[in-house]
This record gives structure tokens, C-alpha cells and sequence, in this order.
């Protein structure tokens, strides 16, 4: 049996997960995560009641109940940096004991759904809508690090993707990973777009904007707009759903990304005044995790 020794899984002196500071008997089954701590509080505030309220750096968590229903909400930051420290540390609270640390026998699954904001890459994606990342593409790499990534993979469609991208060899690999389809059938409705999402690494580079410094392909944005698979078209960027996707996937657990649209970089239109939509996604998530 696998043995986690304290240079590999960081424990604190109280009990808790290193960046988390949140203890196991903390996390409840059911999780949402968001990028930007200030919106732990929006979510929190539609608990009847509230367990812990825990905060260390970007990491804001509030554990609660919700018509009966026990939830954690969760903020990671921007970026699949920060989701690699966040899922990796979700699923030891879930599956290593801290006082053995050793892996429990039984394994808990988690349901982990990110409510997040994204920009659409097709003209015909209205702001202000609800868009399921159905499929996500990692522009990030950090899938690759991890044995199994293959299995989790949609790998025909990683070569079409390279193909049609001309994809810069100096780049990371671009993975593709599925979202859990129980959790799209169960929070996704008629109100809700299904797409395919790129995690970008970076926001303005790395997705395609332009300021002082020229990119090494000035084009990838109009490939992007242009590739067609199987029926799949891109429809929007974000910064974080490849690696929930993925990690979740290898370590069992449910998960899936829905974000509202609060810009068009096709069609060159931003709405800064996106608060209202935001907390009607969240209340619709809430409804129905």
C-alpha cells in the first residue's frame, strides 16, 4: 500500500491540507469552484446554514447546507496551477487517511462543478449566456505530467486539433478531455450552451491578445474560429476546466466546468457589468448539483 511521507503530502501542524487549510471531516461530497475568492462569499450567502468559513491565500472555502444539502464552496484562483494544488488536494482529504497516510480502502467520489466566466470565439454566442464546457482542450500541459493521461484523452481529436492549428512544436502538447456527462445532464438545461472549451495558460498571450509584444502565430485565434471536428466547433477560452476535466478523471471523481460568457473576442464586445448573471448561474447551479 502506497505511503505518502510529509515531503509529498504537506499536512499542518492543526490537521489540515497545506494550501486548503481545510481538514478532511470539512469537505462535503458535493463541491463548486470558483476562480475569484470574493465570489466564495456570493455562494455562501445562499447557505442556511455554514460549518467552516476557511481562508489562506487565493484559497477561500466555505462549507455549508443548502436545501438539505451539504456543499463546498471553494476559490482557486486564476489558472491550472492553481487547480493542480486544488485537486490534488481535494482528493487526498478524500482518499488518504492523514493519520496512516496511506490510501483508503474505498474510494469517495466527489461531484465538482466550476462556475467561472469565459470569452466566446464564435460571433453567434450571445453575452450574458450559460456555457457547459462539454469538452475541454488544455492548452496548459500540466495533463502531461501525469501517468494515464492518454486514457482520459480524446486523442483523435488531439490530432486533428494539432493538425489544423499547425500547432507550434515549442508549445505544450494540447490534451482534450471529456466532461462527466451525469453532471452535464444533471446541472445542464435548455438555458445552458454545450461547447468546447480551451484552457488557456496565460490571458493575454496565450489567448490570442495582442498588446506591445506580437505573438509567434498572429493567426491561431481565426484557426481556432475556423476548426470544425466531427461535428465540434470551439466556442469559448477560459483558464481552468482542461484540468479539472482531467485530473478528476484519473482520480475518479465528477466533474464539469459552466461559465458565463462575458465577452466576444469575435465580434470585439466585453460586458464588465456581469455580477447579475453570475449570481443567477449560481443559484441555478445550486439548485441543481
Amino acid at each position: 500500500m502506497k505511503h505518502f511521507p510529509p515531503s509529498e503530502l504537506i499536512i499542518n501542524s492543526d490537521g489540515s491540507i497545506f494550501h486548503l487549510h481545510i481538514k478532511p471531516e470539512q469537505l462535503a461530497d458535493h463541491v463548486i469552484l470558483v476562480g475569484d475568492p470574493g465570489r466564495v462569499a456570493l455562494v455562501g450567502a445562499y447557505f442556511e446554514s455554514q460549518e467552516c468559513s476557511i481562508s489562506n491565500r487565493e484559497f477561500n472555502t466555505i462549507t455549508g447546507t443548502y436545501h438539505g444539502k451539504r456543499i463546498t464552496v471553494i476559490s482557486t484562483g486564476i489558472g491550472t496551477d492553481n487547480i493542480d494544488i486544488v485537486m490534488n488536494e481535494l482528493d487526498a482529504l478524500s482518499n488518504i487517511d492523514f493519520e496512516k497516510r496511506i490510501e483508503k480502502p474505498e474510494i469517495r467520489q466527489l461531484s465538482i462543478v466550476r462556475i467561472g466566466t469565459t470569452g466566446g470565439m464564435q460571433a453567434d454566442i450571445p453575452l450574458g449566456s450559460f456555457l457547459i464546457s462539454e469538452k475541454s482542450i488544455g492548452f496548459d500541459g500540466v495533463l502531461n505530467f501525469y501517468a494515464g493521461r492518454d486514457s482520459v484523452s480524446d486523442l483523435d481529436f488531439e490530432r486533428e486539433l494539432k493538425r489544423q492549428l499547425n500547432w507550434n512544436t515549442q508549445l505544450a502538447d494540447p490534451y482534450v478531455v471529456d466532461a462527466d456527462k451525469d453532471l452535464i445532464h444533471q446541472i445542464g438545461k435548455d438555458d445552458m450552451l454545450r461547447g468546447v472549451t480551451i484552457s488557456a495558460n496565460g490571458f493575454y498571450g496565450p489567448q490570442g491578445r495582442v498588446l506591445r509584444i506580437d505573438l509567434a502565430d498572429m493567426h491561431l485565434n481565426d484557426k481556432i474560429e475556423r476548426f470544425r471536428y466531427k461535428g465540434y466547433k470551439i466556442t469559448n477560452y477560459e483558464m481552468e476546466s482542461s484540468a479539472i476535466a482531467g485530473l478528476s478523471k484519473l482520480m475518479g471523481h465528477k466533474a464539469m466546468t459552466v461559465c458565463c460568457v462575458i465577452a466576444n473576442r469575435r465580434v470585439e464586445q466585453a460586458n464588465t457589468d456581469y455580477k447579475p448573471y453570475i449570481d443567477q448561474l449560481v443559484k441555478t447551479v445550486l439548485d441543481r448539483i
